[in-house]
């Protein structure tokens, strides 16, 4: 029933068990992992469960195997700050600039975005012959001038270096068009009104526009964060020697046979969470001061 009291139609409930079905389809295996992580000692990887504990939390936190899983974790969670960082701070500048024409400005911005059509493995693959071409060059010099300071020279590949660059193909497009909706909305005349009133453009800029975009800026960062924290084919060609935690999680799931995986995808899922949670009451906290200083 309605809350008029008028019985809803036939297509109302099946519409409403196709949702539900999506839900479930959704989120039922995240749902399934988190309870098979509190399984019991004896437990396995599938039901029915054999006790409740969280034994396998501790387990995980002694280490998985010879897999150094927190340094991992470690390396995933720094990683994912400095691509956020970078996303707002190479974002907000370009959605600025596509306000304006220019020349190139369309070829401009289908470039891009390019990376989002182009598949995600041939960017990696991409990125990792690019950086062992650096390498051999590096090599090549090191031994036609023996220059000392390039005797130990390994490799450019790394954290802050090619899985950072293959990162950025996948969060700044995302950012990009976070950014053009948001300009596309924008009402002009609170930059004119500033301007009237005296305002300089980079006053105008921190006074009146970033107040303004602050929650887009803020799910910005969190599409930055995210995309890079479980990022796993655009890593796996561009990381050097060691492994983000989506690489080694990757790794484990050939080797390790008990709930212990399942209690790390519970952690992993739970900062992802809780990156969400923070993010949402950002945007809240951030509306409220708006609203409030409009009064």
């Amino acid at each position: 029933m309605s809350r008029d009291g008028e019985r809803r139609p036939a297509a109302f409930w099946w519409l409403a068990a196709l949702f539900t079905l999506f839900v479930l389809f959704l989120y039922g295996p995240i749902l399934a992992i988190i309870v098979l992580s509190f399984q019991g000692p004896s437990g396995g990887l599938t039901f029915p469960m054999n006790g409740v504990s969280t034994y396998w939390f501790s387990k995980l936190w002694q280490g998985v195997g010879v897999v150094d899983i927190w340094a991992a974790f470690g390396r995933s969670l720094r990683l994912g700050a400095v691509v956020m960082l970078l996303t707002v701070l190479l974002a907000l500048p370009a959605g600025l600039a596509f306000r304006k024409r220019f020349i190139g400005q369309g070829a401009l911005f289908y470039v891009a975005v390019a990376s989002l059509i182009v598949p995600s493995i041939v960017v990696s693959l991409g990125i990792g012959l690019e950086f062992r071409i650096i390498d051999d060059m590096m090599k090549s010099l090191a031994e036609s001038t023996g220059w000392g300071f390039l005797q130990g020279y390994e490799t450019s590949s790394g954290l802050y270096s090619s899985a950072l660059g293959a990162h950025l193909t996948w969060t700044l497009p995302f950012g990009l068009l976070i950014l053009f909706a948001v300009f596309n909305r924008f009402n002009p005349a609170y930059e004119e009104a500033a301007r009237d009133l005296g305002a300089t453009p980079w006053r105008t800029l921190r006074h009146v526009v970033l107040p303004i975009i602050a929650p887009s800026l803020v799910g910005v960062a969190l599409f930055g964060f995210t995309l890079s924290w479980d990022e796993v084919a655009r890593t796996s060609q561009a990381i050097g020697g060691r492994n983000t935690l989506p690489l080694e999680l990757q790794g484990l799931t050939t080797t390790v046979t008990t709930p212990e995986i399942y209690a790390l995808g519970t952690v992993t899922t739970g900062l992802s969470l809780a990156v969400i949670g923070i993010a949402l009451g950002c945007v809240v906290i951030l509306r409220r001061r708006r609203a409030a200083a409009s009064r």
